[in-house]
């Protein structure tokens, strides 16, 4: 017999209501820094704590057995979009959601899907999207693992692919698409995708984005179009919102500014509704989900992005003022500085800042390089970019070391390309670091 001074036991939080979000204050709508202190997340649903949780489980009980003939009927496609309820960690989890609703906010996306690491996030877009005997257009340079992704390993499976330097005029891209129509026509298939980066890795190229989707428009009049995905990890989402320009699914390494601290792996995938919804049962089936812990400190990373992003592009402008004008640097690949006008003109339109990371082209060749990167005192020598840290690579030997020499040498990924990633430090000391480094090219 229960007590009659025994409170109640409160209703389990799947089964309570949850508060609305709160996106506009009279009338004003509001930033994305500011919804990201909250955005997506009731604390009343988790016992009123103020940050999610960590929800370390592998599956969630249905409320009844109905409920959970519902929920599959999401996960197995059988109802279009994201299941009603909490299912299983390899289809969703709350911080994972929480994460997908807040990501959804920077790029005024439909949805949004996040993965264990931004391949992941490619591989499932690309096994969603294209089939046996499809054509991929794509810009050029992408980063090594996508090219690699795509022709070596798609290309087993009758997947072809045909690519346009990243600054291509209208003119060059209707070509491209030209013969990709011919091409999948010749194979049975279909132009599948065109998927772009801009800027480029590691070339800081842009694409034209407008051209792009005008151009896939005009070579595809009807329903049946190719996906415009793009690339946005190093401009995004602070600097660069592809979905205003013609794109409709944006990808992103994670890892990279949104994570923003060098201790997490993981991707994302926002954009279209229609296309998200393809691109959910694909990774259901292959589990290519974010962990909840991963998807915790991303909600964490989050909310200091704007911060982050915006003191790392002060610091790297004032870097590259510096390296521009020291005479063991033959030239800089930085968006703050374009010789280019037709890049130029790409910017004023695609960009709302030059971003913290560039190539640095030192005078030379490896082993001027190699001297330069193996002097850094304060900068770190490693892969990735978008930390609070500065760090340097040499992509040639490193991160581009699969890509053919070819191909290499028509990309512009030379022996005396550096890239530089500016974190957060102190800019002075910066400055004071790779001068000292230079000297001894």
């Amino acid at each position: 017999m229960t007590d009659s001074k025994t409170p109640p036991i409160a209703a389990p939080a799947s089964r309570r209501k949850p508060k609305a979000d709160i996106e506009t204050i009279g009338g004003r709508r509001l930033k994305p820094s500011t919804l990201m202190m909250g955005h997506g997340y009731d604390p009343t649903l988790s016992e009123g704590s103020l940050k999610p949780p960590i929800f370390l489980t592998s599956t969630f009980a249905f409320e009844s057995a109905a409920a959970g003939k519902k929920f599959f009927e999401h996960i197995t496609g059988k109802r279009e979009g994201p299941a009603d309820g909490l299912v299983y960690s390899r289809f969703n989890g709350p911080n994972q959601e929480i994460l997908e609703d807040r990501l959804a906010v920077w790029d005024e996306a439909d949805d949004s899907l996040v993965f264990s690491s931004g391949m992941s996030a490619i591989a499932t877009m690309l096994l969603a999207l294209v089939g046996q005997n499809d054509v991929i257009v794509h810009s050029g340079p992408l980063y090594a693992a996508t090219e690699t992704l795509i022709a070596r390993i798609l290309s087993r499976f009758g997947v072809s692919f045909l690519d346009f330097p990243a600054g291509a005029t209208r003119e060059e891209i209707d070509s491209m698409m030209d013969q990709a129509k011919a091409l999948a026509a010749e194979k049975g298939g279909k132009v599948a995708l065109v998927y772009l980066e801009s800027p480029a890795n590691p070339t800081n190229a842009l694409v034209d984005v407008e051209a792009v989707r005008a151009s896939r428009d005009a070579a595809f009049p009807g329903d049946q179009k190719p996906a415009i995905a793009i690339d946005n990890t190093f401009l995004g989402p602070l600097w660069q919102q592809p979905i205003k320009q013609g794109a409709e699914l944006v990808v992103y390494s994670l890892t990279k500014y949104a994570g923003g601290h060098s201790d997490l792996v993981a991707g994302g995938v926002s954009g279209n509704q229609t296309l998200i919804n393809i691109i959910r049962p694909m990774r259901n089936v292959i589990g290519t989900i974010c962990d909840p812990n991963t998807a915790w400190m991303l909600l964490r990373s989050l909310e200091t992005l704007e911060l982050r992003m915006t003191r790392a592009g002060e610091n790297a402008a004032k870097v590259c003022a510096f390296l521009k004008a020291h005479p063991k640097v033959e030239g800089l690949g930085y968006l703050g500085m374009i010789d280019d006008p037709r890049q130029q003109d790409i910017y004023n339109r695609h960009c709302s800042g030059a971003g913290s990371t560039f190539s640095l082209f030192i005078r030379g060749g490896e082993a001027e390089s190699f001297r330069f990167l193996d002097a850094l005192k304060i900068a770190k020598l490693a892969v990735s970019l978008g930390g609070t840290e500065t760090l340097a690579s040499h992509p040639a030997a490193m991160t581009h070391l699969s890509v053919p020499q070819e191909r290499k040498d028509a990309l512009g990924i030379t022996d005396n390309l550096v890239r530089i990633s500016i974190g957060i430090e102190d800019p002075d000391d910066l400055i004071a670091d790779f001068d000292q480094a230079l000297a001894l090219v």
